[in-house]
């Protein structure tokens, strides 16, 4: 991992609040998937800690498909809250967004989509 991305990762173990500002921007699809990996990996060990939030600021949407709750923003304002099932069903800002990345991810073999394309 580059020294930049490195400096993004470092966090306490018992760290109340884990913020991850899109620590894959510069990374290659094996990377970031090793990257979201560990990520889930310490949300999960953190829910032995009740008070740590873990906040993930991507792009990139289909690394955050399991999240506890989704926020969009645009324009600097919250557009949309909720699950990833849920604002998919609102058809708004984030599945148009999620339905252009999976899109363009199905053409390229080294894209991790997460998930299939929503109808």
């Amino acid at each position: 991992m580059a020294t930049a991305q490195r400096g993004r990762g470092i966090f306490r173990d018992h760290a109340t609040v884990l913020i991850a500002d899109e620590p894959t921007a510069a990374l290659d699809a094996k990377a970031e998937s090793r990257v979201f990996a560990g990520l889930q990996r310490a949300t999960k060990a953190s829910q032995e800690d009740a008070h740590r939030t873990t906040v993930l600021v991507t792009h990139r949407l289909a690394n955050i498909r399991n999240a506890h709750r989704i926020v969009v923003v645009e324009s600097g304002r919250v557009a949309e809250a909720g699950t990833h099932e849920e604002l998919v069903e609102a058809n708004g800002l984030h599945r148009e967004l999620f339905t252009i990345q999976a899109r363009a991810c199905a053409s390229e073999p080294t894209c991790l989509t997460g998930g299939t394309v929503p109808s």
